[in-house]
Order: C-alpha cells, then structure tokens, then sequence
C-alpha cells in the first residue's frame, strides 16, 4: 500500500464507528482492525498517564452523572480504558476490575449496564477485542506454517526453540533456502499492518537481533505493508503476497 492511501485510512479511523464504515466500502475487515488496534493503542501509550493523572477528575464527573461512554468520548480514550481508570479511582483493585470486565453481573445493575456498553463499544481492550488480535496472530502464524509445510520446508517454531535461544522468531528453518536470490534462515509473522512505526519498533525489538543469533530472514505482515519501508540488512518484507512465492534451496556455489 502506498503512504497516501495508509495515511488517508489512518485519518479517517477516529472512533470504533468508523470501523465497519470503511469495511462497508470494501477496505478489508482484518486491515482496517489491525490499523484501527494499532493506532489506539498507540495513542494510549502516549495518554495513559495524562489520563491516569485525572482519574480523581474522572470519578468526579462520573459520580454528578456522566456515564463512562460520555467521559471516554470526551477524553478521546478508549472506553474500557476509561471505565477502568474510573473503577481504580474509586477503590477497586486491578484484579477486581478485570472480572467485572469478564462478568458485569457482578456489579450493581446500572452500573453493570454502563460497563457493559464500554466493552461493547471498544474493539481493542475489550475481552472480544483482545481474542480478535489473538485470533489475527493465530491466523498469521497457520498461513506461514502451512506455506511452508506445503513447500515440504522443515521448521521449528517458537514453542520449539524456547529456552534455547534468547529472542526465537516464529518460524526457524532447519535449513537455510533462498528466497528471491537471497538466502534467508527464518520467516516471522505479524498479524500487523507493516508501517514505519510498527517496522521500525519490531525490527528493533526482534528482527535485527534475529539476524545477529540466525541470519538474515523475511518478515511478513499479513493484513498489508507500506510500499517503500527502509529495511535494515538482513532483513526482507513480505504481505500476503508471499504465498504466491516459493523458497528454493540452496545451489552448491552458494552453500
């Protein structure tokens, strides 16, 4: 995808509303979430103790009569967030919230029904929305192990090699192959959108240090990638499109 087309669907995803808007007009379920999740959740890192820091003044307002829908669209944060900033303020314990999150029944009726309409109305802190991203990371991972299983390419996964390395990537191959003229030992899955922020922070975190432990390897990004990501060496950058391409071993000039 090129940067314009990104950024023009980035902008345009300013509430969970606009979610099945853009699905409607034909942008790909899993894309649009994957963008949408990314995008709050970075926003939340940067709000989250600016928030936090007015959690009093949130419990204020909630306690004269706003509910917790109102106070998250106000804030701009997003409403389980909200509603547990408030919960916190208010007495109850980390723990305590999280069951009140799997079971409102717990609560007092009214304000059972306030919570349940944050969860409702948030697709990425929710218990719905936290099994979906589960659910993309799980589909990501059964795409690459089924392109390489069909291609007869032994691998050993994460829940393999755990313990045996320090950083271990989702698909370490038992032998090094070549890929587009270039030899490559591992694939990792992202059930991600691949743009700068989100490239940059991986390859950080895991990807050059896998290229330090393995060599250099491929990176795909399942719900789609920025056109023009600057890569560090070693390191290659696939979407879906990958599944239309093979590995092939390596010729003996090049062992």
């Amino acid at each position: 995808m090129d940067y314009q087309e990104y950024k023009a669907l980035y902008n345009r995803l300013q509430s969970y509303r606009d979610i099945e808007r853009l699905i409607a007009e034909g942008y790909d379920s899993r894309l649009v979430k994957s963008v949408y999740t990314q995008k709050t959740s970075r926003d939340v890192k940067k709000r989250f103790h600016i928030v936090g820091n007015n959690s009093g003044r949130l419990l204020k307002a909630w306690k004269r009569g706003s509910t917790m829908m109102e106070l998250a669209e106000e804030w701009k944060f997003p409403p389980v967030m909200t509603a547990r900033f408030i919960f916190l303020a208010d007495g109850a314990s980390k723990t305590e919230f999280q069951n009140y999150v799997h079971n409102p029944d717990l609560l007092k009726p009214e304000v059972a029904a306030e919570l349940r309409e944050c969860i409702e109305c948030d697709p990425v802190y929710s218990p719905k929305g936290t099994e979906e991203q589960a659910e993309r990371g799980r589909w990501g991972e059964s795409l690459l192990q089924n392109w390489l299983k069909d291609q007869g390419i032994g691998f050993r996964t994460e829940s393999d090699l755990r313990g045996v390395y320090e950083k271990t990537p989702d698909a370490l191959l038992d032998e090094p192959m070549m890929f587009e003229g270039r030899k490559i030992y591992w694939v990792e899955s992202k059930a991600s959108f691949g743009d700068n922020t989100e490239f940059k922070y991986n390859s950080r975190k895991q990807l050059i240090p896998y290229t330090k432990i393995f060599g250099p390897g491929v990176v795909v990004y399942w719900v789609g990638k920025l056109d023009d990501l600057e890569c560090p060496e070693g390191i290659r950058v696939e979407d879906i499109g990958i599944l239309e391409k093979r590995l092939e071993p390596l010729s003996e000039d090049r062992e």
